[in-house]
C-alpha cells in the first residue's frame, strides 16, 4: 500500500497494528463517497453515505494507495477491522475481517463491508452525534505473498464457494445484491461448485458486452449456460431478465440496420436510375432543333 507501506511490510513478523480515525462532518448531507487522507500503512478509507449496491445500509472499504508504486504481482494479506464510534469514543459497531485476513494485489485494491450498519438507524444508535459520523480503522499486515505462490491462499471462500481472490469483490457484491441466488444450490461437491461459481461469473461477463456484438452462437451459449445454472439451483431471474434485453436489444439492432441497408440499396438504385435519365435527356436535348435549345443541359439539370 504505497512507497510507506512497502518499506513498513519488509519484516512483516515485525509488522505493529496501525489504526486512523476517520471524521465526516455534516454526514446526512454528503452524497458521493467520501475518502479519507491516507494513513500509517499508506491505506486510505472510503465511506459511502448513501450506500454502494445496498443503498440501505451504510458501506465502507478499506483502499490500496499508490499501488503502482510496488513491485510487479505484488500481494499482501491485511486483516483490519472497522469500528463506529460516539462522541465519547465507545465503540458501537463493529465489522471485521476473518483472523486470515483478505489479500490486496493488483486486481483486488479494495476490501471492505457494503452493509455495515442500516443507514436508517445511525442516528437512533447515537452514530451521528452532531450531524457526524466518526469511524476508526484497525489494520494489520499478516503476510507478504510471494509472486507465483501456489497455494490455497489464492482463494477466498464466499457463503460456501471458493473462488479467486481477484474475482472476490464481485462475488462479494453478487451475493449482497442477491441474496438468495444459491438457497436451492444443490451440489455439494467444493470442485462441483466452483466450476459452476465460474460459469456464472464467464455468463455475468459475456452479458457485459454490447448486444450488437453477440452472434447466434454466443446467445445460444448463454441461453443453455442460464438453464444449466438454474437447473443446478441458482435464483438468476434477474440474469434472465439481462440476458433476455440483450436478445432484443440486438434483434432491434439488427432489424435497424438491416433497414439502413435497405434505403441504401434503394438510393444507390435511385441514383443508378437518374443516372440513366440524364443521359437519354442529353440524347433528347442534342436531337432537338436549335430554337428550342432554349435552356442547356446543366440548367435543367
Amino acid at each position: 500500500m504505497g512507497n510507506q507501506m512497502q518499506k513498513s511490510i519488509s519484516d512483516t513478523r515485525n509488522q505493529k497494528q496501525t489504526s486512523f480515525t476517520f471524521e465526516i462532518d455534516n454526514f446526512s448531507e454528503k452524497k458521493a463517497a467520501i475518502s479519507s487522507s491516507l494513513f500509517g500503512c499508506g491505506g486510505y478509507v472510503t465511506v459511502h453515505p448513501k450506500g454502494d449496491y445496498c443503498c440501505d445500509h451504510l458501506a465502507v472499504y478499506l483502499n490500496v494507495a499508490s499501488s503502482k508504486s510496488l513491485n510487479f504481482g505484488w500481494k499482501k494479506r491485511v486483516s483490519y477491522r472497522f469500528v463506529l464510534l460516539n462522541q465519547s469514543g465507545k465503540e458501537l459497531q463493529i465489522s471485521s475481517t476473518p483472523e486470515e485476513g483478505s489479500l490486496f494485489c493488483d486486481e483486488t485494491q479494495s476490501w471492505g463491508y457494503p452493509k455495515v450498519f442500516p443507514l436508517s438507524k445511525l442516528k437512533e444508535e447515537g452514530f451521528l452525534d452532531n450531524n457526524k459520523l466518526i469511524v476508526k480503522v484497525e489494520v494489520k499486515i499478516v503476510e507478504a505473498v510471494d509472486v507465483g505462490e501456489v497455494t490455497g491462499k489464492g482463494m477466498l471462500r464466499i457463503k460456501g464457494f471458493e473462488v479467486p481472490y481477484t474475482q472476490g469483490v464481485l462475488v462479494s457484491k453478487i451475493f449482497v445484491k442477491h441474496p438468495d441466488i444459491a438457497v436451492d444450490f444443490k451440489p455439494k461437491n467444493q470442485v462441483v461448485k466452483t466450476a459452476y461459481m465460474n460459469v456464472l461469473l464467464g455468463l455475468i461477463e459475456t452479458l457485459r458486452k454490447p448486444p450488437r456484438s453477440f452472434t447466434d452462437t454466443m446467445l445460444r451459449n448463454a441461453h443453455s449456460e442460464l438453464s444449466e445454472l438454474t437447473e443446478a439451483g441458482f435464483k438468476l431471474d434477474w440474469l434472465k431478465k439481462k440476458l433476455e434485453e440483450v436478445a432484443l436489444e440486438r434483434k432491434n439492432a439488427i432489424a435497424g440496420s438491416s433497414r439502413v441497408e435497405e434505403l441504401v440499396e434503394r438510393i444507390k438504385n435511385m441514383e443508378l436510375a437518374l443516372s440513366d435519365l440524364k443521359v437519354e435527356l442529353k440524347k433528347e436535348i442534342d436531337k432537338a432543333p436549335a430554337a428550342s435549345k432554349v435552356l442547356s443541359f446543366d440548367d435543367i439539370l
